[in-house]
């Protein structure tokens, strides 16, 4: 149990008992669909053990705990801080640095019946890769902070073309063609693998999940699309 692991892991940080009853456990996150489950549990543990020890960690520790458990600061960083967050690894250390995410952007979950296993998806990808995919995904990075801030929606569909994954890992998500087209047409600015998947994301300047869904139900596989909204704060107590 992953929020009982946490919960668990910040008890010995303070060293006090990790004494708790987990009743309900409820994220909204569907599992194995690339959305960041684990990370979601793991906020939830570790916020729910500091907070019933009067926030005896900084946000950093828990941070550092987070990180340690998930083994990357990807998914973690955001549960976290909300909004978008970059995050790299300095050896062990996890930095993350969060940036505004413009309300003129919007964002709609693919959500497939079908998993697509983390193993697989790695093991979907090649030893190597040519130079030129790793400057073309470099240079899209570089601008990607400040395409989400803006809100501009042509840079939006460049810096978020990929070379580097997608191409390899599509061939793991049935009639995920026809799920792209479908968005396409309902006017997604972009669509994209998320994390490893089977979950796609769309970008988009207006709402689009209603539409969608009504050209997904032609489609095979039970895809399900799902308006999210951004959020800002992060993993809180109530």
């Amino acid at each position: 149990n992953l929020a009982y692991l946490a919960y668990r892991t910040v008890c010995d940080e303070i060293g006090v008992p990790a004494a708790v009853k987990i009743t309900n456990e409820e994220t909204g996150v569907p599992v194995s669909r690339g959305l960041g489950s684990s990370a979601t549990l793991l906020a939830a543990g570790a916020l729910a053990a500091n907070t019933l020890h009067e926030n005896a960690l900084p946000a950093e520790k828990i941070f550092e705990i987070c990180n340690r458990l998930e083994g990357h600061p990807d998914n973690v960083a955001p549960a976290l801080y909300g909004g978008l967050c970059l995050s790299l690894l300095d050896g062990e250390t996890p930095i993350t640095v969060k940036y505004p995410v413009s309300e003129k952007l919007f964002f709609t979950a693919v959500i497939p019946d079908f998993e697509v296993s983390t193993h697989d998806a790695r093991g979907a990808l090649p030893a190597e890769v040519p130079f030129a995919d790793a400057v073309f995904n470099l240079s899209r990075a570089a601008l990607l902070s400040h395409a989400f801030a803006s809100g501009d929606g042509r840079l939006i569909t460049l810096v978020t073309k990929d070379a580097l994954h997608e191409q390899y890992r599509k061939k793991l998500f049935r009639n995920v063609c026809d799920v792209e087209k479908a968005a396409y047409n309902e006017g997604a600015l972009t669509f994209i693998i998320s994390g490893a998947g089977s979950t796609c994301l769309c970008i988009s300047e207006k709402p689009i999940a209603n539409g969608l869904n009504a050209r997904l139900s032609a489609l095979p596989n039970d895809w399900c699309a799902i308006e999210l909204s951004v959020d800002h704060e992060g993993a809180k107590a109530i």
